[in-house]
């Protein structure tokens, strides 16, 4: 009795342990994966602001998806992310803001203000798509989160492929590690509840 006990404790801690370090691998293994092929538009998916500028974070998302315009490997950028608690601009409007500033045209950003949640930033941004025939687009965001990402609009039906930022502010083992570990947490719960 005591031998079935202890493999079934070792089952109940092991199982959720393998499936953790499972996602893990395969969030740092994605995270290096870019598509280098043009594409519509980039979506650029929301991140928090001080009050209306971009945190490090977002802008280190802009900033590659300015790039991206600059380059010509896409036509479009389409900016996410609602009103936070406390802001007085929508992450989307403070990162046309930041866009325009740095040299894409107003004309050429479109730009939801209603999402709080990476699902509902690729939700929101599907309007827009639609509305001006934007078919292949590039996600952008840290490469951390691309796997999680990518997860939900694939199931969105966007033709979506992954553009994570070359440089994020998640580089030393202390700061990757709780984004990891988050990331995994919501990789996790979005495949079990699938919102």
């Amino acid at each position: 009795m005591k031998r079935i006990l202890l493999r079934a404790l070792a089952l109940i801690v092991g199982l959720p342990l393998v499936v953790a370090v499972a996602l893990a691998a395969e969030t740092l293994i994605f995270a290096q994966q870019s598509d280098p092929g043009p594409a519509d538009a980039a979506i650029v998916l929301g991140a928090a602001v001080y009050d209306v500028l971009p945190t490090p974070v977002f802008e280190e998302r802009l900033r590659h998806a300015v790039s991206l315009y600059t380059s010509g490997r896409v036509k479009w950028l389409v900016m996410t992310g609602g009103l936070g608690p406390g802001d007085s601009l929508a992450e989307s409007e403070a990162g046309r803001g930041w866009a325009v500033a740095h040299g894409v045209p107003a004309s050429a950003i479109l730009v939801e203000t209603r999402s709080q949640t990476t699902r509902e930033n690729l939700v929101e941004a599907l309007p827009l798509l639609k509305e001006r025939g934007i078919g292949r687009v590039l996600v952008v965001s840290d490469p951390l989160h691309m796997r999680r990402a990518m997860l939900m609009a694939t199931s969105l039906g966007l033709d979506a492929h992954p553009s994570p930022t070359p440089t994020s502010r998640y580089e030393s083992l202390m700061t990757q590690i709780p984004m990891l570990a988050r990331e995994v947490y919501f990789t996790l719960l979005y495949r079990l509840t699938g919102g």
